[in-house]
Parts: C-alpha cells; structure tokens; sequence
C-alpha cells in the first residue's frame, strides 16, 4: 500500500461503522503501520479516538514482540542480553539492544583492565564487584521492589537499582564477555550465580549481587535451602539455561503487574511466557519475586 491509502485507511477509523473491520485491516498489515498511527494520534484532539490508536498501537507492538520471541526461543535462545531486552521493550517498544551492549560493553571493559593473567577466582570476583558494586554502585531496590522497572535491564543500568534477576544478569552478562565460568543458578527465591572451573582443585561457589557479590559456599546454600524447608534439588546448585533465566525475569514482571493491580499487563506477560514454556499455565503463577 502506499503511504496516501495507509492514510486514508488509518482514516476509517473515525467511522464507528467499519471501525472494527478497519482495525483487523490494520493488525494484518502489522508494525510497520505503527509510525502513521502514532501521526494520527498527533493530528486528532479526540481523545477517544486518541485512546483508540493507543491501543491499536500496542496491539501491534505486542504482537510484533511475540513473533520476535518466538524467533529468540527457535534460535537456541542463547543469546540473554536480547531474551532480557525483549521483555524490556514490552513496557519500551524503541528500547534499542545496541545502547544496551555498549552499556555492558563498558562495564566488562572496566573490569578487563583490573584482571591479571592467571588471577585467582577470587580476586576475578573481587574485580567485578569493584566495578558494579563499589564504582557503579549497583544494589538491591528495596525501597520499591516490585515495580516492573527491575525486571527491566534498560531501567536497571540506568538507575543502577534492581532485584536479585536482573543484578545477576549484568554482573553475568559482564562475565561471559571476560570468558569466566559464571553461570546462573535457579535458587528459590533468590537468583545466583556460580562460578565453577573443570579444574577440581577449584571448588564451586556462588556468588550473591542482591548482596553487593557476597560469596558463598555450597554449604551455604544448603543451609538456605533447610531454611525454606525445601527437599535438596539439583537445581539449586547447578547452573540454568538463558532460556530460564528470561522465563523468571517474566515472571517476575508478571507478579509485579499482579501486585500493582493491573491484571491486562499481568495477563499479556503471561502470554509471552507461555511462548517460552509452551504452555500457558494459570497453575504456574510466580509466588515471590526474585
């Protein structure tokens, strides 16, 4: 279609007659009809027809967010910084994944020129911690935990203030670019990370950045699983795929939007995790933030 029969299409919904039609019209068409809508929105002082296009908008959006999600789950989901960035543009549509990895990018190159040629694990986390924690100042949100704002990575590097999830992410996002076996670990209630060699003369640990990258030991985390009266499982101690690591980011996003009252966003959350789970499940609702 050119650009005038975009227009006078985008036109018809002024006509409550065929309005319904005319907006099926436009949702066949797709994203790319999203700039004329949002110039229609500007030209109208209806705010009916204003809400309208706000909602035809996001329709288009979401839809457009749940292909490319798809797409990111069929391709191995191995890439992380673009399976958080999808659910980042949920609540920001232009949030652009190159801002993001200079971002990262900045970080792994402040830690990069404090690491040394055979540095011990230790003194590798030490590095990190210095980096996020102490010339960053990352930390833990706590004074507005469940806003939506934590699980989103472009608001987290920004305020520099998230949940235990989204820390993880950065401080491993930074770690894989360093090449440092920094893995992320399904801890109930709590997200981790491990860092764990082949070499056994190295013993696994974990590493807490809701606490500003405290250590801990396996013990530790034992006794923090007795403590929620859980059954040991192997999955609180073993590192967890990309792919997990998106599913708890949304449903963390979704338990914040159940919160904050707004069951449309919390529902629409639950549909992108359903494309990840391949299932959508009501029975699955998430029980605590993390």
């Amino acid at each position: 279609m050119t650009n005038k029969e975009i227009k006078a299409l985008i036109s018809l919904l002024d006509d409550p007659e065929v309005a319904p039609q005319i907006q099926e019209k436009i949702q066949t068409l797709g994203e790319s009809l999203i700039p004329f809508l949002e110039e229609s929105w500007e030209e109208t002082l209806d705010s009916q027809q204003q809400q309208r296009l706000e909602d035809l908008i996001h329709r288009l959006q979401f839809e457009g967010l749940q292909q490319r999600l798809r797409v990111w789950r069929d391709s191995g989901s191995e890439n992380l910084i673009e399976g958080m960035w999808l659910l980042n543009s949920y609540q920001y549509p232009d949030a652009d994944l190159q801002v993001l990895n200079r971002a990262i990018e900045q970080l792994r190159f402040e830690v990069w020129t404090l690491l040394k040629p055979e540095m011990h694990p230790a003194d590798q986390v030490q590095a990190l911690n210095y980096v996020l924690f102490k010339m960053h100042k990352f930390a833990a949100n706590t004074q507005n935990f469940h806003s939506p704002a934590n699980s989103m990575l472009q608001r987290v590097l920004e305020t520099r203030r998230g949940n235990p999830l989204t820390l993880c992410v950065i401080y491993l996002l930074v770690a894989q670019r360093l090449n440092l076996p920094i893995y992320g670990v399904n801890l109930p209630n709590l997200f981790v990370l491990t860092y764990r060699l082949d070499d056994l003369d190295v013993e696994p640990f974990y590493i807490n950045c809701y606490n500003r990258g405290l250590v801990l030991s396996r013990t530790d985390i034992e006794h923090y699983v007795a403590q929620l009266n859980l059954t040991p499982n192997d999955i609180f101690y073993e590192p967890c795929s990309h792919i997990d690591i998106v599913r708890r980011a949304l449903r963390n996003l979704q338990l914040s939007f159940e919160k904050l009252q707004e069951p449309a966003k919390a529902a629409e959350v639950n549909k992108l995790l359903a494309i990840l789970t391949e299932e959508q499940s009501t029975t699955d609702a998430p029980q605590e933030e993390e």
